[in-house]
């Protein structure tokens, strides 16, 4: 079914980052004429400094609504992920085989018993694993194990791999992507949106859809009632060289995370800092991550770090996300994922596309409960 435009069908997408690219692509395959803007490089940013979790359920997300919203998003994960290669010819290294919990205390190991109850009880596949069993899935991690937990059905996608697989996407659909822009405005009269409007001139649409992450906010030319309350929450993050299955799936430990990539990079994250806009990578917050990594695994010593970078994760007041329309006719918001971004890839395309179709509001994820946090 082709999207339900005005004559010239055009939709503007502000944002190149893998929420903004997955928006694109699906209104592009769904018929629409799109083009997406953007002030850096495509899939970089926050999309590029991400570790890839798919973990709806090891997050332990509070928001009923919000933990129902990823569980769908990962329910349609292996179809997105299949489309979007199979247009691209890229593999964004999508690998669902659980994430296992490690505890090395009585205490954290009387809350994965716990945690398992909890998955259990709603039906949600979780094996508890004595310390023979831990080690036997992950040999590197230090003997003082107590035990672990496997989450079963979540997982990691290789986000950098996604996001370009994601571009190659787009462009196979005729989706024009402008990068590098100096300024990035949108146009709009007192009812409905015009166009964008960026240092290369101005360009018509008929739907905007604000898909500016952390910079959600900073996007000029909106009424305010339409600017969405997003702020930046920086993560560090640091790559290990380790030979490939030295450590064998994604592992949460005490303070840190480990994800091990396909290439041999082990991902260690993630800090949780408000600094603003400040994406410096930091001797503090690279010393937090190895030192939690190091008494988890002491192995790791050993090895190579190879890498470090920081991203600035949208927030909000809630955690919720805003999805949909707002009061200006044709201006769409798919901003403040938090730390979920990459996993609600799928489903915010899906209902954004949905949305630009019908006109209908996405309820809970609408800008309307703005008015709670004043």
């Amino acid at each position: 079914m082709n999207v339900n435009v005005r004559s010239g069908g055009d939709v503007a997408v502000i944002g190149a980052g893998v929420i903004g690219l997955s928006v694109a692509f699906e209104l592009a395959a769904r018929g629409a004429q799109v083009r997406v803007y953007d002030t850096g490089e495509p899939a970089k940013a926050a999309s590029w400094a991400a570790a890839g979790m798919l973990a709806p359920y090891s997050e332990t997300i509070a928001d009923d609504e919000l933990q129902k919203l990823c569980e769908e998003s990962l329910a349609i994960y292996p179809s997105f992920v299949r489309t979007v290669a199979n247009v691209s010819g890229i593999d964004p290294h999508l690998k669902l085989d659980g994430i296992l919990h490690a505890a090395y205390s009585e205490q954290s190991w009387d809350r994965l018993r716990a945690r398992a109850e909890q998955l259990h009880a709603r039906g949600r596949g979780a094996t508890l694993c004595d310390r023979a069993q831990t080690l036997a899935y992950e040999p590197a991690l230090a003997s003082a194990v107590a035990g672990s937990l496997l989450v079963e059905g979540e997982g990691q996608v290789d986000n950098r791999r996604l996001g370009r697989a994601l571009v190659a996407a787009c462009e196979m659909h005729a989706v024009r992507i402008h990068t590098a822009l100096d300024s990035i405005a949108v146009e709009c009269d007192a009812r409905r949106v015009l166009g964008v409007r960026t240092d290369r001139g101005f360009f018509a649409a008929d739907y905007v859809i604000n898909a500016a992450g952390a910079w959600a906010a900073q996007v000029e030319g909106v009424p305010e009632e339409c600017v969405p309350p997003v702020h930046p929450v920086k993560g560090q993050i640091l790559a290990i060289e380790i030979p490939v299955g030295f450590v064998r799936r994604t592992t949460w430990l005490p303070g840190a995370y480990l994800v091990p990539r396909q290439d041999g990079r082990l991902l260690v994250g993630a800090t949780s800092e408000h600094a603003g806009f400040d994406a410096r990578v930091t001797a503090g917050g690279l010393h937090a991550l190895l030192q939690a990594a190091v008494t988890a695994a002491p192995a790791l010593r050993d090895f190579t770090v190879s890498e470090a970078w920081a991203g600035l994760r949208p927030g909000t007041p809630d955690e919720r996300p805003f999805l949909g329309p707002t009061s200006l006719s044709g201006y769409m918001l798919a901003a403040g994922h938090y730390r979920n971004g990459i996993l609600l890839a799928p489903i915010t395309a899906r209902l954004i596309a949905q949305a630009v179709q019908t006109g209908e509001p996405i309820s809970e994820f609408s800008l309307q409960r703005r008015r709670l946090f004043a």
